[in-house]
């Protein structure tokens, strides 16, 4: 037997119907899906120390249960003593099952271990049907040892849709469980 992560089984048999029934699209693919998530992390201090950027790698992979991979800069930029091709970043993107299942940690382990969460901000979609949110501090996930972290640092989230507008990309993240904030 095939494992289906909990949430996409969810997306199949009822957040399909609901969004149709929401926005009456006439075709089935008319539906907007999650194509990918995008969890990504700078490191700025990087140009000093480059074991950082090791920690920063370590981290996102143990979030995200898949290998991350360090970002490196486009240009050279005096003013921070940094050069073209100098690892100043790690990112990880997830498609498919683990997509899925770091949504699934990241709304029910996760969001709730936020202090004082009020729910995340609906201001971060783009205009095109994504959305972007960021997190103050990597020790919220269950994954992290608080006692084996150098410092406290925040990651960006970035959420990819096919959805066409901000309006469809909201509906279709609220049914998959993210806790947007009430206006």
């Amino acid at each position: 037997m095939n494992y289906v992560p909990k949430l996409k089984k969810e997306y199949n048999e009822r957040v399909k119907s609901a969004l149709t029934e929401q926005f009456s699209y006439k075709n089935i693919m008319e539906v907007p899906k999650l194509t990918k998530i995008v969890v990504s992390k700078g490191v700025g201090e990087a140009v000093a120390d480059k074991k950082l950027i090791d920690h920063a790698v370590d981290e996102l992979t143990q979030i995200t249960g898949q290998k991350a991979v360090p970002t490196l800069s486009k240009k050279d930029v005096a003013a921070f003593k940094l050069r073209k091709g100098m690892p100043i970043g790690a990112k990880v993107t997830l498609r498919g099952n683990m997509m899925y299942e770091f949504l699934d940690r990241l709304v029910t382990a996760a969001l709730p271990r936020v202090r004082d969460f009020q729910g995340i901000n609906p201001k971060g979609f783009d205009g095109r049907g994504n959305y972007n949110m960021g997190i103050k501090e990597q020790i919220i996930f269950p994954e992290i040892n608080i006692d084996q972290v150098k410092r406290v640092s925040g990651m960006d989230v970035t959420f990819v849709t096919t959805a066409e507008t901000d309006r469809e990309a909201k509906a279709l993240l609220t049914e998959l469980g993210l806790p947007f904030k009430k206006n």
